[in-house]
């Protein structure tokens, strides 16, 4: 049976743990608005180029010649990009990205292009390190870039991703991440990046007569890149909001659970206590006793 001291050094153990929740808790509520701020920021500018490229896709007297366009049917080789975090301490957040990984390098990818084979671009400390256990064909590690979230990470991705894909060296790039939904949700989303899917024909709207200025060609070659780049980013904005709803959400639950284990402690305390007093009672009366007698 624990003593007092042992219990009362648990209880002062579980109460500096969870004030070090609760800090870790508003540190990742304030970090999680300044990553929403961040996300509206960039959404208006992602939906304009989205419309910009839909409205091109639909202009059907125009061939697209472009590459980033160019559907292959016989895969060989699939670029993953899977995102994660730097840091633990956020729940189930890495380990649903890495189940999900695992499923369609293992089962998913294999069912659809049985003869290709996936290279991974690992985008977070914790994502590098299990695919270096799991001895993974890693093209790019990229561990602590959430720490300062830069648009210069991307810029790092983008020319493995465009240039590898115009060179057939990959025919089919994908990127997984944890989108974020809301403060209480985070979904595993696997987003293809190349090759550019156009809506079908009957989800296309009038796009309209236009003229191009300068030519289509030349709109196509400034917009394309930066379409991949701003869905690569898009993805790490989310992924990077989702982080830190998703450690908010666990450190509030693990300081919940600090101070109901704190309560549960304490009522052990006080009850070994009562039962400490009430023992040096009887040994007292019980000593009296005997010298009377």
């Amino acid at each position: 049976m624990a003593t007092l001291r042992d219990i009362r050094r648990r209880i002062i153990a579980v109460r500096n743990t969870s004030q070090i929740t609760s800090a870790m808790r508003m540190v990742a509520a304030a970090k999680l608005r300044k990553a929403q701020n961040a996300i509206i920021a960039a959404r208006p500018y992602a939906a304009k180029v989205a419309e910009i490229l839909q409205n091109l896709a639909q202009a059907e007297r125009y061939s697209f010649a472009h590459p980033f366009f160019e559907e292959r049917t016989d895969v060989r080789n699939i670029l993953l990009i899977v995102v994660a975090s730097d840091r633990g301490l956020c729940g189930a957040f890495n380990t649903n990205v890495f189940k999900a990984a695992q499923y369609y390098i293992e089962r998913k990818f294999p069912e659809e292009f049985p003869k290709a084979r996936v290279h991974i671009v690992a985008v977070g400390k914790r994502v590098v390190q299990y695919f270096q256990r799991r001895h993974e064909h890693v093209v790019v590690a990229l561990p602590d870039v959430f720490g300062r979230l830069e648009f210069s990470t991307v810029l790092r991705i983008a020319p493995i991703v465009g240039d590898g894909f115009i060179s057939g060296e990959y025919d089919r790039v994908f990127i997984l991440f944890n989108e974020f939904r809301s403060i209480l949700r985070q979904e595993v989303r696997r987003n293809q990046v190349l090759p550019i899917v156009t809506p079908p024909a009957h989800e296309r709207h009038d796009a309209g007569d236009y003229i191009y200025e300068p030519s289509r060609a030349e709109i196509l070659e400034a917009l394309l890149p930066q379409y991949v780049n701003l869905q690569i980013w898009s993805a790490l904005l989310e992924s990077h909001a989702a982080e830190h709803a998703a450690r908010m959400v666990a450190m509030d639950n693990a300081t919940t659970n600090a101070r109901d284990l704190i309560s549960s402690l304490q009522l052990e305390y006080n009850k070994a206590r009562q039962a400490a007093i009430t023992k040096e009672m009887l040994e007292i009366v019980g000593g009296a006793e005997a010298l009377r007698g």
